[in-house]
């Protein structure tokens, strides 16, 4: 399998991406890695750092996407960048995947023109993977579209199930729709509607469900718009890292509650990986027809090794495959029914 890295995406690239990937090599069986990015600066940076980067193919790309840029500029003055680069790459088959830590909405406006949708697929959506108390939950949308319809919510339920099922291996995933409460009736025309849709689909839908019940595992898919989910997610990583603020201030209070922590020491390590987005890979950008991926953007040379399973998992499962399959029947059904 060949995947495309962006090696200038994210807040400690290119460094950080290249010791990732030389780490990935070790890792995983079968695996041929390019970077793409400024050729230059990323053997200087090799070089600098000693790391062998000999068998990696490199795409030159001499301009960067910043997390100020505006997302539509990958398409008009960021044609060049790392990450515009890659994705052409991607669409002319020169690879099997694409990688980046950079600009969210880069990434979704360049996939979208770029490598393109999934035909009968609406619109793309980001969808991270998040922890809960009993295991990982899939939150999709989380802020690629705010605007959307029923119908998009719908297809949003089929790829997540579709993701849940084939990557993270969940048999007949829960699939919950995020609402203001758990009632039939609750939330305004869109979730009215987009209940009504997903109680209609293939997929085992479970109701509407309230933010508050995430953390908890109530569902393994959370249906969402995107300004929704992203307030959702947000909300997610800020509170863990308020909570992990709090809890070592407790510990380095005086004498006593430092040796107190020195006890725990092991408990309290397991507790902060269990809260760390590293663990949860990459984020992909569901919808695309071919596997392009996100992780974090403050991700270092471990988040991409595990980012990279990820690829490698959704890749192999055929996921975009199964997402088209899905997509069609539905579309089949709908017309046998009207």
């Amino acid at each position: 399998m060949k995947v495309l890295v962006d090696a200038f995406g994210g807040d400690y690239a290119p460094l950080e991406i290249i010791k990732g990937g030389v780490r990935c090599l070790d890792r995983y069986d079968d695996l041929e890695i390019a970077l793409v990015g400024n050729t230059e600066k990323i053997k200087q940076c090799a070089k600098e750092n000693d790391l062998d980067i000999a068998s990696f193919t490199i795409y030159d790309a001499p301009d960067i996407v910043t997390m100020e840029d505006e997302a539509g500029e990958i398409m008009k003055s960021k044609k060049n960048s790392s990450m515009a680069v890659g994705l052409r790459l991607l669409a002319k088959g020169e690879a099997d995947a694409f990688l980046s830590a950079g600009n969210s909405g880069a990434l979704v406006v360049g996939a979208t023109m770029i490598v393109k949708r999934i035909k009968g697929v609406k619109r793309p959506a980001f969808s991270p993977v998040m922890p809960t108390s009993k295991g990982p939950v899939l939150l999709i949308d989380s802020g690629a579209n705010i605007d959307v319809r029923p119908e998009m919510l719908r297809q949003f339920g089929i790829m997540g199930s579709i993701y849940m099922e084939n990557v993270l291996g969940v048999k007949n995933p829960r699939v919950a729709l995020a609402n203001v409460g758990t009632e039939d009736h609750k939330g305004g025309a869109l979730q009215h509607q987009a209940f009504q849709l997903l109680k209609e689909t293939p997929v085992n839908f479970i109701g509407n469900m309230e933010a508050r019940d995430i953390p908890a595992g109530a569902a393994d898919v959370i249906v969402a718009d995107g300004f929704t989910g992203n307030v959702i997610v947000k909300m997610y990583e800020g509170v863990a890292m308020e909570l992990f603020k709090k809890i070592k201030g407790v510990f380095y209070k005086n004498v006593k509650t430092k040796l107190a922590a020195l006890l725990i020491k092991k408990e309290l390590s397991e507790l902060k990986d269990y809260f760390d987005y590293n663990q949860y890979g990459a984020a992909p950008v569901m919808g695309v027809s071919k596997p392009v991926l996100k992780t974090h953007g403050s991700a270092k040379a471990d988040a991409v090794v595990t980012a990279m399973k990820s690829v490698i998992d959704f890749t192999n499962t055929d996921v975009v495959g199964k997402i088209e399959e899905n997509i069609v029947a539905l579309k089949i059904q709908k017309e046998e029914n009207e």
